[in-house]
């Protein structure tokens, strides 16, 4: 078993907060979630999150115009210089202040930094290697209040800064004779964004009421004067020992340059007049009085488009100066907290932080190119399909959400839950998922037709909390928190089978065995009941625990249970002998951080806590657990050791991730963190209500607490899930490179395995590859035998070698387009080791089932692809016979001679369309 897992990607978060940013070349958008940063590719439709992460949530992030730079800044003003190409933390900065806006010159040679009310001039780090990647020019002062807002003009010479004071500051990036700042005013609200116009120094300002400011500057960029040598001319000096004569000489030269030197000057500020602006017109969004306010604004200078987004959900397109209102849309509910155009400006990014929302629309054709949101609540549960293609998420949100693992996006969501989703499952055929919610109401969903064709309910209205589903996909089985029953529906008929009861507290989790109908149920009365369904429901062995039973899995094989119990332990247990075979005692494994308001230590909280999710292993060896920490914990179950732990989030931005508080904060009245600082400036309050845990729509939770609410192992055994507080996080073997030799000798190197090849000894170079175990060699070799040659070098391979290479196809089949070729050694090497793979089916079962995953996403791929061409030819073919006749019956109308060479040749038409339908059937 290998343990090489790292974080692969994050989903169920598409956008927290801070400014969105397009790539250079405008296919993709570059978002901020929570501490990390997220990359979506809007013309391959996938995503990915950057391995980089900082310790606090990001709110500002500035590309350089390359696109190969990124500065990436959380809330407390530390700052990562991060490489988007190789997506490696070249620099650390810290700025010692939380930082508004960042925005790098268009030259990206210089990049200008907000904080407070000081603007921070930077030379950007070059292709050389520096020191210091981060050097500071000059600071800027002139607000008197926070700065918002930052954009440069075309030639990187000025800038200018928005405030929260309601002025606008122009700057000029050197040291201009004729403009050294100048500051404009006409604004009764916070300034939300200032552009300047293309190649100008004219200006738009918008601010936080709905006005637009329209601002002419009498001076062209190019009537910007550099301050030179003259405004302080050097006099040389001579050696003391020179004679009188020399010396005067020289004092009368330079008296006359310096004269010049002043005449000089003087034409210079004659001809120099100082830039200034005038006032040429205001404009108002809000137009029918009612009061909006204006969030977010972006300005596309060759097409003079202005993006402003409200309070509301809607935003407006409009075209300067004259004014034109172009679009107008509501997008959500909530406010847009950040908009960004591409280079072209046919694509605008709107993020909405309260949604958790991100789209990206096409104003020209007014469509969605890109439409995310993720659980704008916690995650509760998760579950992978049989062949691991989807993840199912479901929220406290009411939402369930169904995600595809290859391209890391939401396809379809299920809304019709009205309160919290507690638990989802798929049904062996991978094409239904069920959900149980707190509502009520039990749900099966239909991956085909994307709709709730059953919807499960019991007699009196109880709330789910744990589900399970058979392997047959028949039974459908959940447990109630507050009745203390477990309900059995069938899932042919909707009709409630049985309402089993026996437990005395509330049933925690319920889990069905994969090799017979045995449901077991864990509870908080202290046992594990076992449920035979093939014989009247009855009670077959009652596992008797020392603490309340939270969660039960068993093993892949159904030979094994897990228990996680109140006490912190993990017990294991034969379901065919009820007897107890093990235990891992792993409370001081968890853990567990001090919030900021607990007036005891971690140590001392720790004793408290325990395993709230536990899953199995693809193969079963291992064992995967989580709970209220910010770790999770593997186990060798066969050792009862822990083997390794895995830190899910380093994001302080979170409550309970630190072992000791900072001292700082105490004061003789209590903890700071209660004293929420700066609420006017946001929605209010945050801090929840009295007994409020989960589930409270309103916007109450102050600091979210880190944990972890469901794990999941891949079918495949490549990767795992976790649902947690910032979000769906994927852990793959897959996205890093592994080097892990099988029976290494010095005989095994590329050099030796080239030489095998060369020689035409395609067996002994397959065998020499596979224990050098290197992907790029191993797919080297098996793309050099020729096709004729499989069957033969599949039946001369050594038992041990065929698990080996039928793994290794089933990775290479998922990203190769060599469909047919591996194929190929996926069907000699079943055909011809069947018998003894099926003897070893369960220590290969996540192998076939990536295999199967792979030939599953060819297949859609595929059949979406013909059954598109196959329709586009029979279409040809009606076309072509309308054609036809309707060149007939013009030749009939008209009468001319020709009419038999014409008949003809409608009658070879028809016929050749005969034979391309003949072709298609």
């Amino acid at each position: 078993m290998k343990f090489a897992y790292k974080f692969s990607n994050l989903l169920g978060a598409v956008y927290r907060q801070g400014n969105l940013n397009f790539s250079e070349d405008g296919n993709a958008v570059i978002s901020p979630v929570g501490n990390r940063i997220s990359k979506f590719d809007l013309k391959n439709n996938t995503s990915e999150t950057l391995p980089v992460s900082t310790t606090k949530n990001i709110t500002s992030v500035g590309i350089s115009p390359d696109g190969n730079l990124a500065i990436v800044v959380d809330e407390d003003g530390a700052a990562l210089l991060v490489s988007l190409i190789t997506h490696a933390i070249l620099h650390h900065f810290h700025f010692h202040k939380p930082v508004n806006s960042i925005r790098f010159s268009p030259d990206g040679r210089k990049f200008v930094v907000t904080k407070e009310n000081v603007s921070l001039l930077y030379h950007a780090p070059g292709k050389q290697r520096e020191f210091n990647a981060f050097v500071l020019d000059k600071s800027y002062y002139g607000p008197y209040d926070e700065t918002t807002c930052i954009d440069w003009t075309n030639d990187s010479k000025c800038f200018v800064v928005g405030s929260k004071d309601m002025s606008t500051w122009v700057f000029g990036a050197e040291r201009w004779t004729n403009l050294i700042y100048y500051s404009l005013g006409g604004h009764k609200d916070v300034i939300v964004g200032c552009f300047f116009e293309k190649d100008s120094l004219d200006l738009y300002t918008v601010s936080q009421d709905g006005t637009l400011c329209v601002w002419e500057s009498d001076t062209e960029l190019d009537a910007l004067v550099l301050k030179n040598k003259l405004d302080n001319p050097k006099v040389p000096r001579q050696d003391e020992e020179e004679e009188e004569e020399e010396k005067e000489e020289e004092e009368e030269a330079q008296e006359g340059q310096v004269i010049r030197g002043k005449a000089q000057k003087s034409k210079v500020k004659e001809k120099t007049k100082n830039v200034r602006y005038k006032h040429v017109s205001r404009y108002f969004f809000n137009k029918e009085g009612d009061f909006n306010n204006l969030t977010a604004a972006a300005y596309h200078k060759s097409t003079h488009i202005l993006v402003t987004g409200f309070a509301s959900g809607i935003f407006h397109l409009h075209e300067l100066p004259e004014f034109n209102l172009i679009h107008s849309l509501s997008i959500s509910d909530q406010k847009i907290a950040s908009v960004a155009l591409n280079n072209s400006g046919d694509w605008i990014a709107f993020g909405c932080s309260g949604m958790g929302q991100l789209l990206v629309w096409e104003w020209q054709s007014e469509s969605y190119v890109f439409k995310q949101q993720g659980h704008f609540n916690n995650m509760m549960s998760l579950a992978y399909s049989p062949d691991g293609q989807y993840i199912a998420t479901g929220g406290d949100d009411g939402k369930v959400k169904v995600w595809n693992t290859n391209s890391c996006l939401c396809f379809v969501t299920f809304t019709e839950h009205t309160s919290s989703v507690s638990n989802v499952t798929f049904t062996s055929s991978g094409f239904v998922i069920v959900s149980a919610s707190l509502d009520g109401t039990v749900r099966a969903f239909d991956l085909h037709r994307y709709r709730n064709f059953r919807t499960f309910t019991s007699p009196r209205p109880v709330q789910f909390s744990s589900l399970a589903v058979d392997i047959s996909g028949e039974l459908v089985s959940a447990g109630a928190q507050d009745s203390f029953e477990i309900f059995l529906w069938s899932m042919q008929t909707g009709r409630l089978l049985e309402i089993l009861g026996g437990h005395e507290g509330p049933v925690s989790c319920l889990c069905f065995s994969p090799i017979q109908s045995i449901l077991a149920s864990s509870s908080w009365d202290r046992t594990i009941r076992l449920w035979d369904m093939m014989d009247s429901w009855q009670v077959k062995e009652t596992l008797h625990l020392t603490a309340d039973a939270l969660s039960v899995a068993y093993r892949p094989d159904g030979q094994e249970l897990a228990v996680a119990t109140l006490n912190g332990e993990i017990s294991f247990w034969n379901p065919n002998t009820a007897v107890q075979i093990g235990s891992v005692a792993g409370r001081n494994d968890l853990e567990m951080g001090r919030k900021e308001t607990d007036k005891v230590t971690a140590k001392q909280m720790s004793k408290a806590k325990c395993f709230t999710s536990v899953c199995y292993s693809a193969d079963g060896e291992s064992i995967l657990t989580g709970g209220q920490s910010k770790f999770v914990c593997i186990y060798n179950v066969k050792e009862q050791m822990l083997l390794k732990k895995f830190e899910i989030s380093c994001n302080l931005s979170f409550d309970a991730m630190e072992e000791f508080l900072d001292r700082r904060k105490m004061t003789e009245f209590g903890s700071l963190a209660l004293v929420d600082e700066g609420a006017g400036d946001k929605d209010g309050v945050n801090i929840s209500l009295p007994g409020v845990r989960r589930g409270d729509m309103s916007s109450r939770h102050f600091k979210p607490e880190i944990r972890v609410s469901s794990l999941r192992f891949s079918p495949t055994g490549r990767s795992w899930a976790a649902t947690t507080t910032e979000g769906l996080l994927i852990y793959s073997l897959d996205g890093s490179l592994v080097f892990d030799p099988y029976d290494l000798d010095l005989d095994v190197t590329p050099a030796s395995i080239r030489t095998q090849l060369r020689l035409q000894e395609w067996a002994a170079a397959i065998v020499l590859a596979f224990r050098l175990n290197e992907k790029a060699l191993k797919q080297e070799v098996l793309e050099t035998v020729p096709h004729e040659q499989i069957p033969v070098i599949c039946g001369t391979l050594p038992d041990i070698y065929v698990e080996k290479l039928l793994g290794f196809v089933a990775t290479c089949l998922e990203q190769s387009g060599h469909l047919q070729f591996y194929m190929t050694w996926v069907q000699n090497l079943l055909m011809l080791h069947g018998q003894k793979l099926k003897n070893r089916s369960g220590a290969i079962l996540p192998t076939l089932q990536a295999l199967q995953k792979s030939i599953q996403r060819h297949w859609d791929n595929l059949s979406k692809l013909c059954d598109f061409n196959m329709y586009n030819i029979r279409y040809a073919v009606v076309l072509s016979k309308q054609r036809g006749m309707k060149r007939v019956s013009e030749q009939e109308d008209n009468g001319n001679e020709d009419d038999d060479d014409d008949d003809e040749q409608s009658e070879e038409m028809s016929q050749a369309s005969l034979g391309v339908e003949e072709m298609i059937l």
